[in-house]
């Protein structure tokens, strides 16, 4: 029986994918196999020698503590476009409110309330939040993985003029990106020609800050600025500087700080991207789909930390190994097994490694204790 901890609120249709006769959950368990999680900090957190591995219903994990992980073993996953669609969907409003300043004539309606014939009232402020209509406007999308790719194609349908930059576009975001969309290879184009401006880069040391004083300056003035991806790919003080001086006209985030709530023309959401029923499922559902083929089968999709690897599974004998990116690793590997090799898969991702071995009989002990005791192995369980 696998022992599954819960992390946060997990969907309820994704937990009744694990099948009862396999699988027990619950958020009290101290000895576990696989952990479920969305928002929590995991970096503190002690793990059990048991765990396998720990899967994050949403696509950033900036909460689990990847390099530990990495060196014990236990492998990372992401639900990568599970939630695509919501956040695509809060971008579309996110270009509308950048635009219309309905947010503003929200509240300044709202603080007419008792004004004697406020119907009329209220319609006599309504020029002082006018704005341009997006369609026939040049939106540009850093980053075209799975929401980017699903914005851009989406804004085509608004009759905007979408500009996309990627240099790590995949085969698969190409097919599905519409051909009407212009994808540049120089981000600086980008910047110098679009009248709004949204990021979907996951984040990482290089995609920090990548928009900046510099950044902000090669744009054009009056653009509109979204960030619904990670607050750390804006800076922030750059940015109130820019929206002080009118550089840029608006900018719509999910993510508070101090600095920008101060700021007039500036929106902030409560992290408010993938949070819809739709997406909570859909993100609870891959991730249980992931911890149990990478239990039963040893199957590794959508991980952050080691290579994907998928070998046809008959329910034979099958030993799965985690080890380091280093020479002479297969040859030490088979001369250990010590029995007729059936199958085999091996992948590599940077310094690390993932091995499956089906073998025609059940690896004794001592095959798997011979297997643990090679240089550079990092944990090995049959199945």
């Amino acid at each position: 029986m696998y022992q599954v901890k819960l992390y946060n609120k997990i969907s309820k249709q994704g937990l009744d994918k694990l099948d009862p006769a396999k699988y027990t959950y619950s958020e009290d368990l101290t000895d576990y196999d696989a952990v479920l999680v969305r928002s929590a900090k995991l970096h503190d957190v002690e793990f059990p020698k048991d765990l396998k591995c720990i899967a994050r219903a949403g696509a950033g994990v900036n909460n689990i503590p990847i390099d530990k992980c990495s060196e014990q073993g236990i492998v990372v996953f992401n639900t990568p476009g599970a939630n695509a669609n919501a956040v695509k969907e809060l971008v579309i409003c996110a270009l509308l409110l950048a635009s219309r300043k309905i947010v503003q004539g929200v509240n300044w309606v709202k603080g007419l309330k008792g004004t004697p014939d406020i119907g009329p009232a209220a319609e006599k402020g309504k020029a002082t939040y006018a704005g341009p209509e997006i369609s026939g406007k040049r939106l540009g999308v850093i980053g075209l993985g799975a929401i980017g790719v699903k914005v851009a194609n989406a804004a085509i349908g608004l009759d905007m003029d979408v500009w996309g930059y990627d240099p790590y576009l995949s085969v698969d975001g190409a097919l599905q990106l519409s051909r009407s969309v212009r994808h540049v290879t120089d981000l600086n184009e980008l910047l110098a020609n679009c009248d709004y401006i949204t990021i979907h880069v996951p984040l990482t040391p290089d995609t920090r800050n990548t928009i900046n004083a510099e950044s902000i300056e090669k744009m054009k003035d009056g653009v509109r600025v979204i960030n619904l991806a990670r607050g750390e790919l804006v800076d922030v003080e750059a940015m109130a500087k820019a929206l002080e001086s009118g550089k840029v006209a608006a900018y719509v985030s999910d993510f508070a700080s101090d600095c920008i709530l101060a700021q007039e023309n500036a929106i902030t959401l409560p992290h408010l991207g993938a949070s819809t029923p739709e997406s909570e499922d859909n993100c609870a559902e891959m991730a249980v789909y992931e911890i149990t083929e990478y239990l039963e089968k040893g199957t590794i999709r959508n991980s952050v930390n080691f290579p994907n690897l998928k070998v046809p599974y008959e329910g034979g004998y099958r030993i799965c190994m985690i080890h380091r990116n280093i020479p002479n690793m297969i040859a030490s590997i088979t001369a250990a097994v010590r029995c007729n090799i059936e199958n085999m898969g091996n992948r590599s991702r940077g310094d690390y490694a993932y091995t499956i071995v089906d073998t025609a009989e059940p690896p004794t002990e001592a095959n798997l204790e011979d297997l643990r005791a090679i240089d550079g192995m990092i944990s090995v369980r049959a199945l």
